[in-house]
């Protein structure tokens, strides 16, 4: 067993099923490029957005790690060069 530090693990110690607090959650997000801080995490649970998928043990949240990935991962949309492509925002209707 390691001691416990604030050194990251590197990539190839981590895991899917390794459980993040909020605060870690908000740092490892930041990697896909998907900013959001821990309270904002806090409120997209709390009020049912479309926040990432976490489990709460005795009351605390913990983030499953390759749930988070996943979560960010289809955040994201596939290149495009103009709103109008397909997949892309709905255009504006008539008024």
């Amino acid at each position: 067993m390691t001691p416990l530090s604030d050194v990251p693990p590197t990539a190839a110690e981590e895991r899917d099923e390794d459980l993040l607090t909020r605060r870690e959650a908000s740092a490892y997000l930041a990697r896909f490029h998907v900013r959001l801080k821990p309270a904002t995490l806090a409120r997209l649970w709390s009020v049912g957005g479309d926040g990432p998928p976490c489990r709460h043990i005795r009351g605390k949240p913990w983030y499953p790690r390759g749930a988070l990935r996943a979560w960010a991962e289809a955040q994201q949309t596939g290149l495009r060069r103009s709103r109008g492509e397909a997949g892309a925002w709905p255009a504006a209707g008539p008024r």
